[in-house]
């Protein structure tokens, strides 16, 4: 069996460690927080996951929240302008329930899982030199850290990032006092057009079952106002009062005043939605293999983080399981294309929902307003991007996808 090292101990790293002890690999794992101090620490995503990418934790016995945490089965979307004013509004049902668990919860419970099944986990700020020793002791050394030196191993690939800054302000809470929409529990994306966008879902926290939600500006316009916040009863004042003026439909769930559910539930930043080459070169000639977020990273705007973390792991555990030679560029460029086959869709879908929607995708998300089968269908897509292809993603198949519907009517 192979030695295995894997840098980075979050939803892909974890996931595929886990997936390689029980495969009777060795597996060294390094992270740059205990458990503990992960446990302790402030929030670091909003991880809504759906069926697929639940299910393939759920095939290496780590889904221990499946049960008993909150869970939704419906998707809506709604534009709406800052006086409340609707021009598109849809809701469908998912066929498998999605789920949030906070990473403070889901991360330490797997280091312990990872340990217990015999993985040696190392703290440590994994540097270049870190990087050389394990390549030299391992036979294969993976990347599932996109930050810092590490992170700038993996060269962007022109030819899939057509963004070359960030396209949103993020602002993440999970806050109390924030009702359940009306109805069944869902993941709700509201768009204000021109301004930026508010996507709320219910999540499991520290202290319970709790609304997670996550404001979207547009750089440079009116929800851009996050410069001179330096505390989280600061970030969270903001975040209502943005709410208020800009989604003042949603806003109507607030009960008297947002709660922050801990004083570490807020994080903020920018992120801009970049596809690197997964192999790097490290300055011995050693070989690092990136996965998930480290070599394809998407604005969170649709959801789709965790669940390509679970993806990518899924596909790099499948493709070297079923490998017996040398772990060389050629293997990791197979394996990476293998999961690009799937990531590409999810790049579309996430960049399409970023730059101004093209003629035929307004058509089909306007179409979804009467049509409840395909409502259910972009609902679903949140599990599965791939599967609303190729009419949502081109416009001559979507003229023909729209017009079959009708005749069929």
């Amino acid at each position: 069996m192979a030695k295995i090292a894997i840098v980075g101990a979050g939803q892909a790293g974890l996931h595929l460690g886990i997936g390689l002890l029980a495969g009777g690999h060795q597996v060294t794992m390094v992270s740059n927080r205990t458990g503990a101090e992960i446990a302790a620490g402030f929030v670091t995503s909003s991880q809504s996951m759906y069926g697929m990418a639940l299910g393939f934790e759920r095939e290496l016995g780590i889904d221990y929240w499946q049960d008993g945490a909150p869970q939704y089965r419906a998707a809506q979307m709604r534009a709406a302008d800052s006086e409340g004013n609707v021009g598109l509004f849809w809701q469908g049902d998912m066929e498998e329930p999605g789920q949030s668990i906070d990473q403070r919860i889901k991360m330490p419970r797997w280091m312990d899982r990872f340990e217990e099944l015999g993985g040696d986990l190392i703290i440590a700020d994994a540097d270049m030199a870190m990087l050389e020793r394990l390549a030299a002791s391992h036979d294969l050394l993976i990347v599932a850290s996109g930050k810092g030196e590490i992170g700038r191993l993996f060269e962007r690939n022109p030819a899939r990032s057509p963004f070359t800054q960030p396209q949103r302000v993020l602002a993440l809470t999970y806050v109390h006092r924030f009702s359940p929409r009306p109805g069944k529990p869902a993941i709700c994306i509201n768009i204000n057009p021109g301004i930026g966008e508010f996507v709320s879902f219910p999540g499991l926290t520290l202290d319970g079952p709790c609304e997670i939600f996550t404001i979207e500006a547009i750089p440079g316009g009116p929800m851009d106002c996050w410069g001179e916040v330096k505390t989280a009863q600061d970030h969270l004042a903001v975040s209502e009062r943005l709410l208020r003026d800009f989604f003042p439909i949603e806003a109507e769930r607030i009960e008297g005043h947002l709660e922050l559910t801990d004083d570490k539930a807020v994080l903020r930043g920018r992120i801009t939605p970049t596809t690197r080459h997964p192999v790097a070169a490290l300055p011995s000639g050693a070989l690092a293999f990136g996965i998930a977020d480290a070599v394809c990273v998407n604005d969170p705007i649709t959801g789709q983080g965790s669940n390509n973390a679970a993806k990518c792991a899924k596909v790099y555990l499948d493709a070297i399981l079923a490998h017996d030679g040398p772990f060389d560029a050629q293997w990791m460029n197979a394996t990476f294309e293998t999961y690009w086959d799937y990531a590409r869709y999810v790049v579309d879908y996430t960049n399409m929902t970023l730059t101004p929607p093209p003629p035929h995708m307004m058509q089909i998300l306007k179409a979804a307003e009467t049509d409840p089968t395909l409502a259910r269908l972009m609902a679903n897509s949140f599990n599965d991007p791939k599967a609303i292809a190729p009419w949502y993603y081109d416009p001559v198949e979507a003229d023909r996808f729209l017009s079959e519907r009708a005749q069929a009517a």
